[in-house]
């Protein structure tokens, strides 16, 4: 069994016994190694991890239906504006603009012949060989044949859209992140494409407690650690003014400044913001720490006797952990959890063994 499960059991145990002891019928507590815990120096910050994220980014979805013919480009290509990215079959868009254009052709036919039979019966009313009606007529007629003729070019406009959609553009240069389909397989207007980012405007998104916002935005910096050990200033922090609600936190953004090797979004950052500096930091060894399921505590001694003391813990370094609540410079804590357990366990036999 870990030492962990014997204290498990041990805490178990002394749950059991039930009751309170006053302080002046406790026998002496057992030799116990403790330490008393001390501040060493000023937090630098508060640190979070982030997503980084592209400002500039577009997932790309097929706005015709079709049978994608050719695909252009893969994952980690660079691509300008204007490049084409993918083809899609264009048979019946084709065929439609065909046919749309035809009844443009007709339709002009028949506006160019009522416009001159109107001018024909407005010179024969002149000599008053055609009524009025008969001129008003060919007048309507004449509109009314413009109007199909404009309503044919729209249409050919419109089917011609469509058969341009079947090739497919990058709208900004960038890097594509994203390649969802593949030549051979048919697409419905909506379905997703490609993914495309700008890689030269990068920024990393990131929640932090609602307590901890007003101090964000006032500090307004911060600094970013990547993966590979690089760290740099952000140009700019914005904290966003509504909460996410489902975690409850508040969205910061973080924008970065120009990078010699660029980062891939959804990779992850670590965020340090300055809003605790001033603060003392208080350690303690992690052998200190109890963990057992949500509970994260260490044993205070209290009026000469063990007491569990449930904590709030930041970074690891080194062998010890931050305590970023629930201790104070001046107390001592007992160094081995287990030990401080039989301790305490210790204690209350003897006192229950005393007449």
């Amino acid at each position: 069994m870990t030492r962990l499960g014997v204290a498990a059991g041990l805490l178990a145990a002394l749950v059991a016994c039930g009751g309170e002891v006053s302080q002046s019928t406790l026998p002496p507590l057992p030799a116990l190694d403790t330490f008393v815990v001390e501040a060493d120096g000023e937090s630098p910050g508060r640190a979070w991890d982030g997503v980084v994220e592209a400002v500039q980014q577009a997932d790309i979805s097929a706005q015709t239906q079709g049978r994608v013919v050719a695909v252009n480009v893969d994952l980690d290509d660079r691509v300008e504006a204007g490049d084409v990215l993918l083809r899609l079959s264009a048979v019946e868009q084709q065929a439609g603009v065909d046919n749309a254009r035809a009844q443009l052709r007709a339709a002009e036919a028949l506006a160019v012949e009522a416009a001159a039979n109107h001018r024909r019966y407005a010179a024969l009313g002149d000599g008053q060989f055609v009524s009025r009606a008969q001129i008003d007529q060919a007048r309507a007629a004449r509109d009314s044949a413009a109007a199909a003729r404009d309503a044919a070019r729209a249409q050919l406009e419109q089917i011609g859209q469509q058969a341009a959609y079947t090739v497919v553009r990058a709208p900004f240069a960038g890097v594509v992140h994203a390649r969802r389909v593949e030549p051979g397989e048919s697409v419905a207007p909506g379905q997703p494409l490609l993914s495309l980012y700008a890689p030269e405007a990068l920024r990393i998104r990131v929640q932090v407690p609602q307590s901890e916002a007003a101090g964000i935005a006032a500090a307004n910096r911060a600094s970013v650690v990547f993966a590979d050990g690089r760290r740099v200033e952000a140009a700019a922090v914005s904290v966003l003014p509504s909460a996410d609600p489902l975690t409850h936190g508040i969205g910061v953004r973080i924008t970065l400044p120009p990078l010699d090797e660029a980062l891939v979004p959804g990779t992850t950052a670590k965020v340090l913001f300055p809003v605790a500096g001033g603060t003392e930091v208080l350690w303690i060894p992690s052998a200190a720490v109890l963990r057992r399921g949500e509970l994260t505590g260490a044993y205070v001694l209290a009026d000469g006797r063990p007491v569990l003391r449930q904590l709030r813990l930041g970074r690891a370094s080194g062998g010890r952990v931050e305590v970023l609540a629930g201790l104070k410079p001046g107390e001592t804590v007992a160094s081995d959890p287990v030990a401080a357990l039989q301790a305490l366990m210790a204690q209350r036999k003897g006192e229950g063994s005393r007449p």
